[in-house]
């Protein structure tokens, strides 16, 4: 049929990549008319072109093949048919459009940015800016509104990406504030009926943009500047290429994704050496990876004293803290012992709960545990010889159970602290890290803002409510695919293997976790939080303490409150309206010694202006007077300003062992005599030592040199 076109496997034969699955594919393209014309009404001579008279529709792969590194084709055992339609252009075509941006999924979207930047659209290049916006907006919403954040690796780095590469565009229309959060709801109110998630969760989505925006302004035009100046600098140098490290600086310090570096670069006809980009950022993983890894994990199979034959490393923690057990080999490492056992009741650094301690003996010889490490299949123990010396004799070895049962405590308390804070901000709550010794436990979480003080108490208070609910702890192993299906908590991007163990506190709390955990809930006691904070874009930082810990954080709270109330000689219900009625008085008091410091000064000022020297019929004042800080002293200057008439006055004094000066010049003097205020300040700010400026008619100046 005159209908069906055949293309060579460059048009019609779909692969992945150089190797993998493939098979050749069919598209439906159609004829939408126009005034471009095909030589002899030949649709071959349109068909996988530029002519907008045709638009690919659909596309059908058949997956059948498989492409070797030799490129030799296979057939694969089970075929199947990739089919996916363009969504976009099906709409442009019933709706008699030639591009997907003069539909009606996009024009709301490009209308509320030209209402934002004040700037008209247009559909050439010129309207570029507002279409990569328009189409930016809309991945932004659905990403996470799917529970996607901006992040600095994995697919949240891609969201980060694209959010400032679209706020970048934002700044070419002279939009200087956030805008992006705000074109959520035209996005919603374009897709929401289809889409019923985004009107649920458009609220959150809008703060999540809003928050990664205002980061990312803070740096953007400082950004900007910088790369304007490496632009000028290889312009006037002829250089075509922005470096690798100039690209690096640019992400590092003001994080400039490398390809909306490389945009910019191009757009003032330049490119970037984006190899060597890729080299530094190797680098600085390589270092990333080295500042986090075990210190005596630089060790060599090659290197290891045989003690004895057989398996190593079984992990017998969960069972028991004690036991006997065998050496199989050893190392010194940096000045220390480095033992690996047949197995072990010590449980090894991981998931953030650090190491085991405690002792390993026999009759002739003594180690103490310092720290317990991964390095591989290994579980390494990291020793200190205290007595005798390394032998093949079976060992008693034991693991210091009040250092671990104050870890397992911390560790329990971080799973119901990550459950309360999913149910108080919102499920899109994930461990971005986390720290639990037998001291404290620090959780990282991925939020948008900061917690407030309300939220954190009614996290605290889910969390110790838990707490004294005292439910049995319930571990099992499971398949990966029983444990997600069961409810327990996995994550995107996460590394899980077939088999895992799963932790679940009551209904409240289920988690995929190998670590070490209290028999029941009552068994931490209670929990304090002790800080909140930021600790990247998108991360926040919660520390708390639990068990004795927290114990002693209520008592030294009690405490407070008792010297307080002796203090005030009030009832602890009256403390708060007790103080905030002080609070009240010393600003009252402030206020009338401000009031009296007034007076004082305008009657000082009043003294001077009287006994004012004159030259050439204006008056000079020179005089040391009384104050506390700058704003007084500026103050002085101001209300000498209002008394003075024609003339200079320079007022001296001392503030906190330092010189400081303010000069006033009339208004008719810097007219007539050129006088200018700053620029005497100038001169003394150098006799004092140090510096000083300001405007022709008040300026300050500051020394070290008080004599």
């Amino acid at each position: 049929p005159d209908h069906v076109l055949r293309f060579g496997d460059k048009d019609n034969f779909w692969e992945m990549g150089e190797t993998g699955p493939c098979g050749p594919c069919s598209e439906l393209h159609i004829d939408i008319g126009g005034a471009e014309e095909i030589h002899g009404n030949d649709p071959t001579r349109g068909v996988n072109t530029d002519n907008p008279r045709f638009m690919e529709l659909w596309n059908l792969v058949f997956i059948q093949n498989f492409r070797d590194a030799d490129g030799k084709l296979t057939e694969l055992p089970a075929k199947h048919v990739d089919t996916g339609a363009g969504f976009e252009r099906i709409v442009a075509y019933l709706q008699g459009k030639t591009s997907n941006y003069e539909t009606d999924l996009f024009t709301p979207i490009l209308d509320s940015i030209v209402e934002i930047s004040g700037v008209p659209y247009q559909s050439n290049l010129e309207g570029m800016a507002h279409r990569v916006i328009a189409d930016h907006i809309r991945m932004l919403t659905f990403s996470i509104t799917d529970g996607a954040l901006p992040a600095n690796d994995g697919r949240g780095y891609v969201l980060r990406r694209i959010l400032r590469r679209a706020a970048r565009f934002g700044r070419t229309l002279g939009i200087r504030e956030a805008f992006l959060y705000k074109l959520v709801a035209t996005v919603t109110a374009v897709m929401g009926d289809s889409f019923p998630e985004l009107k649920e969760r458009s609220e959150y989505v809008e703060r999540v943009i809003k928050s990664e925006e205002e980061s990312f302004s803070k740096t953007l035009d400082r950004g900007i500047e910088i790369f304007q100046s490496l632009v000028d600098n290889a312009q006037k140098s002829g250089a075509k290429v922005l470096s690798g490290e100039e690209v690096f600086k640019l992400y590092d310090t003001f994080g400039f994704p490398a390809d909306l570096t490389r945009l910019m670069a191009e757009e003032q006809g330049l490119t970037i050496d984006m190899g060597d980009f890729e080299s530094r950022m190797a680098d600085q993983r390589k270092l990333a990876r080295a500042a986090h890894k075990f210190k005596h994990q630089q060790t060599s199979g090659d290197d290891w004293t045989i003690v004895s034959e057989g398996a190593h490393s079984k992990f017998v923690g969960y069972e028991k803290t004690e036991g006997l057990v065998q050496i199989r080999h050893f190392q010194e490492h940096d000045g220390q012992l480095v033992i690996v056992l047949d197995e072990t009741p010590f449980y090894a650094e991981s998931g953030g709960q650090i190491g085991d301690t405690g002792l390993i003996k026999n009759d002739t010889t003594e180690l103490k545990v310092t720290d317990t490490q991964k390095d591989g299949d290994r579980i390494l123990h990291i020793v200190k010889l205290i007595t005798g010396e390394i032998n093949d004799e079976p060992f008693l070895a034991h693991v210091d159970t009040t250092r671990r049962q104050a870890i397992k405590l911390n560790h329990s308390a971080t799973h119901l602290l990550h459950a309360a804070l999913r149910l108080v901000l919102g499920d899109h709550v994930k461990q971005a890290g986390s720290l639990v010794t037998d001291t404290h436990l620090r959780f990282d979480f991925n939020h948008f803002e900061k917690v407030s003080d309300s939220d954190l108490t009614r996290i605290e208070m889910l969390v110790n409510r838990e707490i004294r609910k005292n439910d049995q702890t319930a571990i099992s192993v499971k398949t990966f695919d029983e444990a997600k299906q069961a409810g327990a908590l996995a994550f995107f991007g996460e590394k899980y293997g077939d088999e895992v163990r799963t932790i679940k506190f009551g209904d409240f709390s289920f988690e995929l976790c190998g670590g070490i955990h209290v028999q029941a809930t009552g068994d931490i006691g209670s929990l304090r939080i002790t800080s909140e904070s930021a600790v990247a874009a998108g991360v926040r930082r919660i520390e708390a303490v639990t068990g004795h810990a927290a114990e002693e954080m209520d008592r030294r709270d009690r405490e407070i409150v008792r010297e307080f109330r002796l203090l005030l000689n009030s009832d602890e219900t009256e403390l708060s309206d007790r103080v905030k009625a002080l609070m009240a008085e010393k600003r009252d008091l402030e206020k009338q010694l401000k009031s009296l410091q007034f007076h004082m000064t305008a009657a000082s000022l009043d003294n001077l202006v009287d006994s004012a020297d004159e030259v050439a019929n204006f008056k000079v004042i020179s005089a040391v007077v009384s104050a506390h800080d700058m704003d007084e002293l500026k103050d002085a200057g101001t209300a000498l300003i209002g008394r003075l008439g024609s003339g200079v006055g320079v007022l001296g004094t001392e503030i906190d062992g330092m010189p400081y000066v303010v000069c006033v010049v009339s208004d008719d003097l810097i007219a007539q005599y050129k006088l200018k205020a700053g620029e005497i300040v100038r001169e003394l700010g150098q006799k004092l030592g140090g510096g000083g400026g300001g405007k022709p008619n008040l300026a300050t100046a500051g020394g070290r040199d008080l004599s």
